[in-house]
């Protein structure tokens, strides 16, 4: 057991309140039980009450040097025996010791001869002893709650760290895969057009600069997520020229809602992937918001050849929100059309 904190019962900063309170109603019960005939002689309340206070502070104070003690022993040989266990029969030595030293005080303040008297020491002792258990309880108790609570916290720490760990992991997979589609697109290009080519490398470079800008943001507003996606339909637009067309119908207030980054990109991404583009089938999607969230939509026209899949897109969006939102990611196939929805996130932006 680690004592190295102020974690501990018998460490509480608050333990002097205890103190008083423990000897307090120890009192009640010793007037109400047996009034002031607790030994043979009449003892008056004020002087019965110091007398427990000695004893419950001198349990409580030598049982915390008993802990602080401990700290001392190598952890090799204190791990043979449970530190409650040698705690709690110490604290039966220090039961004695304060039961004594109660004793002592009360016979000093009645006037009385500190001549040892063995009955009514056996009575203090008696007292002193069930203190001492009603104290090694409660701080069993507590030490075994702060065990559990320690190892809640632990599991909760290690359980967000693994969260960040994957998060970045997928966050990591989006640069590569759009990378390699806008360099095939500018490899087709460069010789065939040099100026287009060159405002192309301009636009992917804005592109680009919003991905580093969101890199370490698990977020960001819808607004900024729809002017990357105006910077990344004009890449679109010199890939497939008319072959592809897309409409924004974004009725909420985009500065409150957010996205994962670059969510939008990958939905357009994996719908231009798997779906024929070309002059005689153009490619329509549509990008609206409802009842906060997102969907984007396209007319289904499916390759007849596959394309290879990494399994970055949908999965990779999937597993995002599942730790950025309860909603989840819903996929809607039918004959004619492909939707996603993404729920967004709302923060209040004051």
């Amino acid at each position: 057991m680690d004592y190295r904190n102020d974690k501990t019962m018998f460490r509480n900063k608050y333990r002097y309140a205890f103190i008083l309170m423990l000897s307090a109603y120890s009192l009640i019960n010793i007037l109400f039980v047996v009034g002031d005939k607790l030994f043979d002689f009449p003892i008056p309340p004020v002087a019965l009450f110091f007398l427990l206070f000695i004893v419950v502070l001198g349990i409580w104070e030598l049982n915390r040097f008993t802990q602080h003690l401990q700290e001392k022993i190598p952890s090799h040989i204190s791990s043979r025996v449970h530190p409650l266990v040698v705690l709690f029969l110490v604290s039966q030595l220090n039961a004695m010791i304060a039961s004594a030293a109660g004793l002592a005080f009360a016979y000093t303040m009645l006037g009385r001869d500190l001549t040892w008297n063995a009955e009514h020491y056996k009575l203090v002792v008696a007292f002193g002893f069930r203190v001492n258990l009603f104290l090694n309880c409660v701080n069993a108790i507590w030490y075994f709650m702060e065990r559990y609570r320690s190892a809640e916290l632990r599991a909760e720490q290690f359980k967000k760290a693994s969260v960040e760990a994957q998060f970045e992991a997928l966050r990591n997979q989006i640069n590569p895969h759009f990378l390699f589609n806008c360099l095939n697109a500018l490899s087709n290009l460069v010789y065939k057009d040099a100026d287009t080519s060159a405002r192309f490398i301009a636009q992917l470079s804005n592109v680009y600069r919003y991905l580093l800008y969101s890199q370490e943001r698990k977020i960001v507003t819808l607004q900024e997520e729809l002017d990357f996606i105006d910077s990344y339909l004009y890449l679109l637009k010199i890939r497939f020229g008319n072959n592809i067309s897309i409409v924004k119908n974004i009725e909420i207030d985009m500065a409150r809602f957010h996205i994962a980054p670059a969510t939008l990109q990958m939905l357009i991404e994996n719908a231009i992937k798997h779906n024929v583009v070309s002059g005689k089938a153009p490619l329509k999607i549509n990008i609206e918001s409802l009842n906060g969230s997102i969907t984007v939509t396209n007319n289904l026209q499916e390759k007849k050849v596959k394309e290879p899949s990494a399994f970055v897109g949908l999965k990779n969006i999937m597993k995002r929100y599942e730790f950025l939102s309860d909603k989840p990611v819903e996929i809607k196939k039918t004959e004619s059309s492909f939707f996603v929805t993404v729920p967004l996130v709302e923060v209040d932006p004051n």
